[in-house]
């Protein structure tokens, strides 16, 4: 395929992808769903785009954009390690294991002979894609419902990170390892398994430090001494290429050092990451995401007719079922909250699906009949599940107790308060406890039950924080007689009227505290204080007012 022909095609896609985008909005449909319908429109319908090796090139730079930003704005690495614990993670695991084995049942022909000739990394590569949660989509329903603050709205959020990692790592595990035998091994060596494991291990490992302790620092250390535009964008879209190219050295598919990459640099300041958003959003929702998806649409056909209907019935239907199953059944068993309801959110699916499809099918692990039968299965549920998670969550009972901020995975945050200031949350007309009053009056007069630091002035300026968890150690008989001058936490940070609401409460974490005092950014005077609860409430006004 020559340049022009290239260019004409891509043109084609993108005016073709963003025009029946605008059109499908209008009815509520998925922007997702209207690239796929250009690409079956402009393919296989009219055949004017053809696919080649330029085009194939752009499709994959679009891949890694698409994981990339899925690391960045949906995964939460640390909302998943802190909920290993309890029936929440049991249940959330047992959903994902099960369900995958059920769909390794027909994947393989082990239990059923669907005649789909898979290799067993293949068999699990799609059967993981068939048991994986949306954790994006699963917010957008939590958000539209307004239960961002109720613990059962917790527990449907955090089931569906536990969910969503371990499929996705189960992905990576299979396509490399498909990568790793060349696509020819029918069983796995279990040398190559522990070499394959140590990459995956290894190579996280220094993503992770790179991205969260170097990568920040040099962003950082760099426009304060650079004067360049889109500085902060280039360099990370660089070193996503970079991290690409690191991770099919070592043996991983790229996509997957994309989506380690993204997730790595969540961390990052709030401030760093709305810089770069715009320009990676730009690229990737203008051109790289629109030409990548409507490539599915590009290589569908109606060849899955021909498939035996058994095949088409079981792969529809048994991987629904055995998912929905295991999940309600694992919710009662556990006797969770509002079982039902969390079993729906674990089957939301999303667009990362069909991203995956597209990569089991350009790397030959399915032909194009079982990419075309799946990937219209997950069309349908990019339109049904929301519905169903919808409906079932509007039948929980008002929630009688309120969520704790500590309960509440960071990702969560990310969803209602982007773009959210401290200036748009901050009272200046608080009142504050001077340093002079004893820990006495100050417990008998100040104290509110959810709030466990408070900010103390000295005559209005400030003075520093003082926290019940440190009162506890005082002896009741010195509470008369010590002022909270002696109990203060000095040296305590502070946030400006101009900061991200993200960043604030980033600084409270990273600090154990539960309060920030805020500093104007003009006059660099204390002007007031902005508390965890008082953000959680932020979360649920803007979840209301969806």
């Amino acid at each position: 395929m020559h340049i022009h022909e290239t260019l004409f095609s891509i043109g084609l896609l993108l005016i073709g992808a963003k025009l029946i985008e605008g059109i499908f909005k209008r009815f509520g449909l998925n922007s997702i769903i209207a690239y796929a319908v250009a690409g079956v429109i402009l393919g296989p319908l009219t055949g004017l785009v053809e696919t080649g090796t330029e085009t194939d090139i752009i499709f994959g730079i679009g891949i890694f954009i698409f994981f990339f930003l899925i690391g960045l704005e949906e995964l939460d690495i640390k909302g998943f390690i802190a909920a290993i614990r309890g029936r929440l993670f049991i249940v959330a695991t047992l959903s994902v294991v099960i369900s995958m084995l059920v769909s390794l049942a027909i994947t393989t022909d082990y239990v059923i002979d669907l005649e789909l000739n898979l290799n067993f990394t293949q068999a699990l590569g799609l059967a993981s894609v068939l048991s994986l949660s949306s954790l994006g989509l699963v917010a957008k329903v939590l958000i539209d419902e307004g239960k961002l603050k109720e613990p059962v709205g917790v527990q449907i959020f955090t089931a569906a990170i536990i969910a969503e990692l371990i499929a996705l790592f189960v992905f990576g595990f299979a396509i490399s390892e498909h990568f790793y035998s060349g696509g020819h091994g029918e069983g796995l060596n279990p040398i190559d398994v522990l070499t394959l494991l140590g990459s995956i291990i290894g190579f996280a490992i220094i993503t992770w430090f790179a991205s969260t302790l170097i990568l920040p620092r040099i962003i950082v250390l760099l426009l304060r001494v650079l004067q360049v535009p889109q500085l902060s964008f280039g360099l990370l879209l660089g070193g996503l290429f970079l991290v690409v190219f690191g991770a099919e050295k070592v043996g991983l598919h790229g996509s997957i050092g994309a989506l380690l990459f993204g997730a790595a640099l969540s961390v990052l300041p709030f401030q760093v990451r709305h810089d770069i958003m715009p320009g990676m959003k730009g690229a990737a929702e203008g051109f790289f995401v629109p030409l990548f998806f409507a490539s599915a649409g590009l290589y569908l056909s109606f060849e899955f007719l021909e498939l035996p209907l058994i095949t088409i019935i079981v792969l529809t239907f048994v991987p629904l079922i055995g998912k929905f199953a295991t999940s309600v059944i694992s919710a009662y068993a556990a006797r969770l909250d509002a079982p039902f309801a969390t079993a729906s959110g674990l089957m939301a699916k999303g667009v990362a699906e069909i991203a995956l499809l597209l990569l089991l099918f350009q790397t030959g692990a399915i032909d194009k009949s079982i990419f075309s039968l799946l990937v219209l299965v997950m069309l349908a549920y990019i339109l049904i599940t929301p519905m169903g998670i919808s409906s079932a969550i509007r039948r929980i009972r008002p929630a009688q107790t309120s969520g704790s901020p500590n309960d509440i995975p960071p990702s969560l945050y990310r969803f209602a308060l982007e773009g959210i200031k401290v200036k748009d949350i901050i009272d200046p007309a608080r009142t504050y406890p001077d340093q002079t009053l004893t820990v006495k009056t100050f417990t008998e007069q100040w104290l509110i039950p959810e709030q466990q630091d408070y900010v103390v002035v000295d005559h209005g300026d400030l003075a520093g924080i003082v926290s019940i968890g440190m009162l506890r150690y005082l002896p009741r008989d010195e509470w008369d007689t010590t002022t909270l001058t002696q109990t203060l936490r000095h040296n305590t940070p502070t946030a400006t009227t101009e900061d991200y609401i993200e960043d604030a409460l980033q600084q409270m974490t990273d600090n154990s505290i539960t309060i920030l005092p805020v500093i104007d950014v003009e006059s660099n005077q204390f002007i007031g204080s902005i508390a965890s609860h008082e953000i959680l409430e932020m979360v649920v006004t803007e979840a209301q007012g969806h």
